[in-house]
């Protein structure tokens, strides 16, 4: 079992160093998805199934979703040539992916690389008052940890593994990812409806355009706004629960002084 975990350890690492590294120089990480998704394009029924294991193994590896949420709207709204419908299964097969992919990796914080995890989210204070506030209301917390960038998507699936937090509450709050997945595909089929829409007439399509770029602005504004108030809302609890922290000792140190426990530590 050491060895597997080593082994497994090892790839997620290398994984990691991988895409760092080809952020920043050769993109062929890109490539490949840009790939899969023309793939996705022209197999829609098989590219459901495909794009929920890729994404759930993407996920496992963190590897950036954006790109593939955005690409799988785009390939099924070209697909089928119908926004609703693009938007409609590109959500489900992101989310079922994402799902999948969360779950696997809060267990592989959970239980096989605890201690690795343990090591790492020790050294920031911020995951300890994260932990202490999932213990009164663990849904809440996980759920606006979601919706805000406090911490990475795919560094909160390993690290939510040690916390105190219930499997079936963690798998509960991930329903908090469908308004950003929503979005990113709904962008995503928009832009192939607009790419698929130059041979309509000029008014129509100006129109079109018009209610499109609209129904973006909207939706970036609504999730951009539900972001910057559940991170509002978890800084106050966060902040909170610190302070109580902090003067929990110090309240134990001040406490009233007992005359009756000098009189008990006196007798022999």
């Amino acid at each position: 079992m050491t060895w597997f975990r080593v082994i497994v350890l090892l790839i997620i690492c290398g994984s990691l160093i991988f895409i760092i590294i080809d952020s920043l120089t050769g993109h062929q990480v890109e490539q490949l998805c840009l790939g899969f998704l023309s793939w996705v394009q022209r197999h829609p029924s098989m590219g459901v199934l495909a794009v929920i294991v890729v994404y759930a193994v993407a996920t496992v590896l963190f590897v950036p979703g954006s790109v593939l949420t955005i690409g799988a709207g785009f390939a099924f709204g070209a697909s089928f040539n119908d926004t609703a419908k693009g938007v409609a299964l590109a959500s489900l097969a992101v989310f079922v992916g994402a799902f999948l992919g969360s779950v696997g990796s809060f267990l592989l914080g959970r239980y096989l690389f605890r201690d690795f995890v343990v090591q790492l989210a020790s050294r920031y204070a911020v995951f300890q008052a994260v932990d202490k506030a999932l213990e009164g209301n663990g849904l809440k917390i996980m759920i606006l940890l979601r919706l805000s960038p406090l911490i990475p998507y795919n560094a909160l699936d390993y690290i939510s593994g040690i916390t105190s937090i219930s499997f079936r509450t963690y798998c509960l709050g991930l329903l908090a990812i469908l308004p950003g997945v929503v979005m990113f595909t709904f962008v995503g089929a928009t832009a192939s409806s607009l790419l698929t829409s130059h041979d309509e007439a000029s008014n129509n399509q100006t129109a079109r355009i018009f209610s499109l770029v609209f129904g973006i602005t909207f939706a970036v504004i609504g999730v951009l706004m539900a972001s910057y108030y559940s991170k509002i809302e978890l800084d106050k609890i966060l902040e909170a629960q610190r302070e109580q922290s902090y003067s929990t000792p110090l309240n134990s140190q001040n406490r009233p002084h007992n005359d009756d426990e000098d009189d008990d530590q006196g007798i022999v």
